[in-house]
């Protein structure tokens, strides 16, 4: 099986591979499904995912032709799920065939309304052309009235709500001063292009109906947040498209066959106040420590 329903708290969820079923596409992995029980309706666009593995780049190798294995390698190579427990999967893929990025992702409920991801990774050759290892996570939102995300600077909130697709796409931290290259003619990207706001807190949040979403990290270092007002496609029962509230994890050095990890809170919940995300980033941190 791609996937199974895992419930725990208010939180239901679908976890899967980036294999098809039913009405779910082929190429989009980890959390297929998002409810809540005060609300029946998918967070995430249903035909896709969220917290989604969308990338692995160095700013040079791309596909010949129209191909699309090499830019979404991480959607093409074959990927497997594993049910672990009642509140925990796995996902797992071998070394990438252009790549040769090995990673495994661990998605845990916890109570009452928070998913905990837990990815670990190691490049097995020396193949990333600059230098440089970029990975690139999509969540593509479910016709949310407000497409924004929610970040925090220095001492105010940020709103980012990108104009276009591909436009002024992405927020590094205060302190990032790495500056990745890419190769003449590379082709247009959201982790091209850069906004010119600056987040002090490794968080975002956004608003989708009645609820919010809580998406929480671990550093600051290499981690980097995007935005895309039409990346989940149109909806047009809404009227409106869905956007893609992203991020991305760039290690501007790596070592061959060596272990690396990210780690992400997710919370999702009836709106709470601003103040009460920022306690519960800080009850995470005294947990991660």
């Amino acid at each position: 099986m791609p996937s199974d329903t895992f419930s725990l708290g208010d939180l239901t969820a679908i976890i899967g591979d980036n294999d098809a079923k039913g009405e779910h596409r082929a190429g989009y992995n980890g959390l297929w499904s998002l409810t809540h029980k005060s609300d029946p309706a998918n967070a995430f666009v249903p035909i896709v995912a969220g917290m989604n593995f969308e990338h692995i780049f160095d700013g040079e190798t791309l596909d010949a032709g129209n191909s699309s294995d090499v830019f979404f390698e991480p959607r093409k190579a074959k990927m497997t799920f594993k049910k672990v427990n009642a509140t925990t999967a796995e996902l797992r893929q071998e070394a990438t065939p252009t790549f040769k990025l090995e990673s495994t992702t661990r998605f845990t409920l916890r109570e009452p309304d928070a998913i905990d991801f837990h990815f670990k990774f190691r490049a097995t050759q020396h193949v990333f052309k600059r230098g440089y290892l970029g990975l690139f996570w999509a969540s593509y939102i479910n016709a949310p009235d407000d497409k924004s995300m929610y970040l925090r600077g220095k001492n105010l909130w940020l709103q980012h709500c990108t104009p276009a697709h591909n436009s002024v796409s992405t927020v590094v931290h205060a302190a990032d001063k790495f500056e990745m290259t890419f190769d003449k003619g590379h082709r247009d990207t959201l982790y091209k292009s850069l906004s010119p706001l600056k987040y002090e807190l490794p968080l975002f949040y956004g608003l989708i109906r009645k609820h919010i979403l809580i998406v929480m990290f671990d550093r600051t270092d290499g981690l980097r947040l995007s935005h895309s007002p039409s990346g989940g496609g149109a909806n047009t029962a809404a009227q409106t498209t869905n956007p893609a509230w992203d991020f991305q994890y760039v290690l501007p050095k790596y070592e061959v066959n060596t272990d690396y990890e990210l780690r992400t809170r997710l919370i999702y919940r009836e709106r709470c106040s601003r103040d009460q995300v920022l306690k519960e980033y800080d009850a995470w941190k005294k947990e991660l420590k």
